[in-house]
């Protein structure tokens, strides 16, 4: 949806709609995990398809987990974006209480969970517009597998992380465990999310979400 497609309280007003399936999925699953308040992205489609993966990508070995630290930034080369981040709880509904659209430009990472780097799946979230201009992750379904994202932590340690799926997740075929559990146990895991799919003007919500897996391959400092 964009600008010219809502009025400024629209997009506050059908936050928290469009994931209820989502968050039924999640419980059943046995797990809080997240939402995504709502925002403007590319149309995608598909249900928990992946955006590709070229033959000839070859993904390096996973780096050991690290301590637990707390985040303090997130790098991703390849969009452009240094965006702090922010520490969030869940909302009434159980979900991931994402920055406020006045900090568009921050991430938020779920303090209830992993710490990024760490063993096990961190997962952080960001919106794609607000009313007025592009937000932090309105480029993340462009990312491919290869790409570095780097979170820099507070024990001055930057793990590097490698993309090696992304994904358009859709409502009606939700799978949690698939869009959300470790994708090979042991390693340290992260989960960028954010809208996408098509607006459905019926339910005034979105009918996907990018989910973008990376995995710890590097640590730096």
């Amino acid at each position: 949806m964009s600008d010219h497609e809502r009025s400024s309280g629209t997009g506050r007003l059908i936050t928290g709609i469009a994931w209820a399936v989502l968050l039924l999925g999640l419980w059943l699953w046995g797990r809080e995990v997240t939402d995504v308040r709502h925002g403007t992205s590319a149309p995608t489609t598909g249900d928990m398809a992946a955006v590709g993966r070229p033959p000839e990508v070859e993904l390096p070995p996973a780096h050991r987990p690290l301590g637990a630290a707390l985040p303090q930034r997130v790098d991703i080369p390849f969009l452009d974006v240094q965006a702090p981040v922010v520490a969030r709880g869940l909302d009434g509904a159980g979900a991931i209480d994402p920055p406020p659209f006045e900090q568009s430009g921050v991430v938020g990472w779920y303090a209830g969970g992993v710490k990024p780097g760490a063993a096990g799946t961190a997962l952080m979230v960001g919106h794609v517009d607000t009313e007025t201009r592009p937000a932090v992750f309105y480029k993340l379904s462009s990312l491919k597998p290869g790409e570095t994202v780097r979170v820099i932590r507070d024990d001055g340690k930057v793990a590097e992380f490698t993309v090696d799926d992304v994904q358009v997740v859709t409502r009606d075929r939700f799978d949690a465990q698939q869009a959300y559990g470790p994708r090979q146990t042991g390693r340290a895991e992260l989960r960028l999310i954010t809208c996408g799919g098509n607006f459905d003007r019926a339910s005034r919500s979105y009918t996907a979400n990018v989910i973008v897996s990376a995995y710890l391959t590097g640590a730096g400092l």
